[in-house]
């Protein structure tokens, strides 16, 4: 493995970001920058998120760790983060988040960055930006009937990018904050970005719509289903399918804002030295499994996400072999040449991506945690709030158990992928030893979370935080 003359790293995650979104992932899909890096990266084909929420799965991507292994609740204080160790290693960090409460210093993601900005802060102190930040489909209502007078307003000035209609998104704070950082830093630099926009409610610009939609109407025929799912209505197929195609707009909506940030590289000559690293943080339910966004469950529209790691000079490629996101940032520090720490517990992906080696041939855990009442909120913060649920999958078999349930589900992905048939009930030979073999893991992953179950949780959120939170439909 060569690292020389790679100098810097950009992480690019995406919230909500399901593996079958983009086009590396499926055909049919319209993402031409995602699309672009994958072709000339390495793009791991079964990779899955640690958890079916944010602040279930970022402790593996930011500090490989479980979630609520190290202090028994959500976030990443007292672990070595990524940032952290690479700042230790004298490699300038930079993070911006569009937004996502739960990934705030409250739970302890600035740490080791030397430039740090989540964007929570500037809601604004009055009632209308207030109750814009908490409804932010009111918003996306606010921007459609205005986007005309904005459109002639901004040809007679001659600007033709998308900045005046594009209200609802902190994208542009992120770009404007990643383009900065970049110009302004010398290497060795890592860059991490976190967008938003194909996180629920999904409110991209119109021009996005048409792009992904041959329906003229298509516009309004989103906002139509977005009233339809915030009144609670019935959601058939055609509001489904507008919800789906309205989805696929804000993912390709981030695709292009990602292209803005590759350019960037470009535009200080450093697109030579510089790893593109990109992930979905979990992914997004479409009612394949009964529900909208991304309920307390496990099965893989939640879990299967897109990565890829594009290093120049590297051949482009795909690895079939399953990856957990604890692999990020062990594989970000390899490619920076830092020594990853002992607490780590994922694996460096830099073999594959250099020499094509198969990944280590370990199952991957995924967690989460459900109340009473699958669509109940809060968010889980601790062990405390719910039963712990906890998947286990490998190259063909996943397996969900219920740890203080006492149920599980195994699928074989291969004849079913959808994973609506359980062959738990009454398994052949081979499915118990599957049956078995994957309990012995869950119980001492279980057993590693409870030694921390209990232990004071973080505390209240101010107000700015709690509108982000409100924003996304969480409290």
């Amino acid at each position: 493995m060569d690292t020389t003359g790679l100098s810097n790293v950009v992480l690019v995650t995406v919230d909500s970001l399901r593996a079958d979104a983009i086009g590396a992932y499926d055909a049919e899909r319209h993402t031409p920058v995602m699309d672009s890096i994958a072709n000339s990266g390495t793009v791991f084909e079964r990779a899955f998120a640690t958890g079916n929420w944010t602040p279930f799965s970022f402790p593996s991507i930011l500090a490989s760790r479980p979630v609520f292994a190290d202090t028994g609740r959500i976030g990443v204080d007292g672990v070595p983060t990524l940032a952290s160790v690479l700042s230790e290693a004298d490699v300038a960090t930079g993070g911006f988040n569009a937004a996502n409460g739960f990934l705030t210093s409250h739970w302890g993601y600035e740490a080791g960055f030397d430039e740090f900005e989540p964007f929570v802060a500037s809601v604004g102190s009055s009632i209308y930006s207030r109750y814009l930040a908490t409804h932010p489909t009111v918003e996306a209502w606010i921007q459609l009937a205005i986007s005309p007078v904005r459109r002639i307003s901004s040809l007679l000035r001659g600007n033709a990018d998308d900045r005046p209609f594009l209200d609802t998104s902190r994208m542009f704070d992120v770009e404007h904050a990643a383009a900065e950082f970049v110009a302004e830093t010398d290497s060795p630099f890592f860059l991490w970005v976190h967008y938003m926009d194909a996180h629920t409610p999904y409110v991209p610009a119109p021009r996005y719509i048409r792009e992904v939609s041959s329906d003229l109407l298509g516009t309004h025929r989103m906002l139509h289903a977005h009233t339809r799912t915030g009144l609670g209505w019935d959601v058939g197929e055609q509001t489904l399918g507008d919800l789906r195609t309205l989805y696929q707009a804000a993912v390709r909506q981030v695709d292009a804002s990602i292209g803005r940030l590759v350019d960037t590289l470009a535009d200080n000559d450093i697109a030579d030295e510089t790893a593109v690293v990109l992930a979905g943080d979990h992914g997004e339910e479409f009612q394949e499994h009964g529900h909208l966004a991304h309920y307390p469950k496990l099965y893989d529209e939640l879990i299967r996400v897109p990565l890829v790691v594009d290093v120049p000079g590297a051949d482009g490629r795909r690895i079939d072999g399953q990856v957990g996101l604890d692999a990020v940032p062990p594989t970000v520090a390899d490619l920076l040449d830092v020594d990853a720490p002992t607490e780590w517990q994922g694996d460096s992906l830099a073999p594959s991506v250099f020499d094509g080696d198969a990944p280590a041939d370990e199952p991957v855990v995924s967690v989460t945690v459900r109340g009473e009442d699958v669509t109940s909120q809060p968010i889980p913060r601790s062990l405390d709030d719910g039963d712990l649920l906890v998947s286990v999958r490998d190259r063909d078999w996943t397996y969900v158990e219920n740890v203080d349930g006492g149920t599980r589900e195994l699928y074989y992905r291969p004849s079913e992928p959808t994973q609506q048939d359980d062959l738990s009930a009454d398994p052949t030979t081979e499915e118990r030893r599957v049956i078995e073999r994957f309990e012995s893991i869950i119980d001492d992953h279980a057993a590693t979370l409870r030694d921390r179950a209990g232990e004071t949780a973080t505390g209240d959120v101010d107000d700015d935080l709690g509108a982000r939170l409100s924003a996304l439909g969480y409290r």
